[in-house]
């Protein structure tokens, strides 16, 4: 099957049925989108499909052929990922980073689809957990992003 990943046509063999996450990390070697849970519930697998933030450990992988797949490895390339994650740095968002590939592909969907989301839009968009409760942090770069 064919899968359109980071603007590159990528042939993989898994069945239909796999996770696309394991596609991503196993098959594909990009490791950035990480496992958190499994049942779609903490959004560490979060991805961007066709611009939909979208939790990659529950997504089989054949729902997702001729679809454009984005995954933490090229958001900088796309213009408000890279103000994302400049807006991360500046703000010492991560702790132990392990959940950020995931907040910043959240937050990447949300400012493209509300480039000046009201404080209620990213309380209801940035809902991946975070054990180290960088929360105050991710709301902070969110208005810096969103304040140009």
């Amino acid at each position: 099957m064919e899968l359109v990943i980071n603007g590159k046509t990528l042939q993989v063999t898994m069945e239909d049925d796999t996770p696309l996450l394991w596609v991503i990390r196993d098959e594909l070697g990009m490791t950035g989108t990480k496992y958190g849970c499994g049942i779609a519930q903490c959004g560490a697998c979060t991805v961007l499909i066709d611009g939909q933030a979208t939790r990659s450990c529950v997504t089989p992988v054949g729902s997702v052929a001729g679809q454009s797949i984005t995954t933490i490895e090229a958001i900088t390339e796309d213009t408000v990922g890279r103000r994302v994650v400049d807006a991360w740095v500046a703000n010492q968002v991560p702790q132990c980073g392990y959940c950020q590939s995931g907040q910043v592909m959240a937050a990447t969907a949300l400012l493209k689809q509300n480039p000046k989301p009201s404080p209620q839009d990213v309380a209801a968009a940035m809902v991946n957990l975070c054990r180290c409760g960088t929360y105050n942090a991710i709301a902070a770069a969110m208005r810096q992003v969103a304040q140009g």
